[in-house]
């Protein structure tokens, strides 16, 4: 008897100090979070424990739905409707000026036929527009991306319009949204493999680890660690609103284990650097608080 009373009172012991552990987490992010103008969503798991803040408001996705989209060619890839070798015929009037494209810059006046798994690289890795808004059309449309999201158990999630129609009018963009909640759960599901092939899985983490460098998610990260990530940005208009700087993905801890994580910085009065700088901050107060914490499962 005496002997369970003690191992009840140790057990009762840690799940305290661990609990608390979890509340510091918070408080810490809360306090990066409430001293800037801006809107804050963040969602994060690992070893267990999942902590949100606004996890199911709407915030404008901007570039991150790349992902989303790069989702749903893979998924026609393993179905044998597409074929990563394929040629895409890329015309000079799909690659519109105005806009980021390391693409156009590349291909600056001929038409091109560039393979599929190209076509993917500009547009997850190098976040390019035009690529984006080319693979939209060979699925059909934005619609059909979402529709694919919807039926893998993801529907808090919004994907009607291309980056040329963003392009065009400030307010289009917050049609195309996520909640940080749910862009947890998308990653968590890719990762595990329950969404496509082994093969096509390794080809977009490959993508997604080179994705352009960033002082966001791996801003104050040790160098080596490994982020497969995908950032979103949108431009800040004549009052000085940016309404989307974001970045979600997966860090890879030192022992190998996935903290998965979701931020989402919406209409934002912060510099660039200093939106960026709120990604950064939450993304190492998430590092040191899962590096340094035993692997149980923890009460939210």
């Amino acid at each position: 008897m005496r002997r369970n009373t003690i191992l009840l009172l140790t057990f009762l012991s840690f799940s305290h100090v661990i609990q608390g552990q979890t509340i510091l987490l918070r408080q810490k992010i809360e306090k990066i979070t409430s001293a800037r103008s801006a809107t804050i969503g963040v969602a994060l798991s690992g070893s267990g424990d999942t902590l949100t803040i606004h996890g199911n408001q709407h915030f404008p996705m901007q570039s991150v739905y790349k992902f989303h989209l790069a989702l749903a060619i893979l998924d026609q890839v393993d179905k044998g409707k597409l074929f990563l070798d394929q040629k895409i015929r890329i015309e000079k009037s799909d690659l519109h000026e105005n806009t980021w494209s390391p693409l156009r810059k590349d291909h600056p006046d001929d038409n091109v036929y560039i393979p599929l798994s190209k076509l993917l690289q500009y547009t997850v890795s190098l976040s390019d527009n035009n690529g984006c808004d080319i693979l939209f059309r060979l699925l059909g449309g934005p619609g059909k991306v979402n529709d694919y999201i919807h039926t893998l158990g993801c529907k808090d999630v919004s994907i009607v319009a291309t980056e040329e129609q963003m392009h065009k009018e400030w307010n289009v963009q917050y049609a195309n949204w996520g909640t940080p909640r749910m862009a947890l759960e998308l990653l968590q599901k890719f990762y595990e493999g329950a969404i496509l092939s082994k093969k096509s899985h390794d080809f977009l983490w490959q993508l997604m680890v080179e994705s352009v460098k960033s002082e966001r998610l791996k801003g104050l990260l040790p160098n080596e660690t490994i982020v497969a990530h995908k950032s979103g940005t949108s431009d800040t208009n004549e009052n000085g609103i940016t309404a989307a700087v974001n970045d979600i993905g997966i860090i890879i801890t030192p022992d190998k284990k996935p903290i998965f994580i979701a931020i989402f910085v919406s209409d934002s009065k912060e510099t660039a650097s200093d939106n960026e700088k709120i990604i950064a901050e939450i993304a190492k107060a998430a590092w040191d608080y899962f590096t340094s914490t035993p692997t149980v499962k923890r009460e939210r």
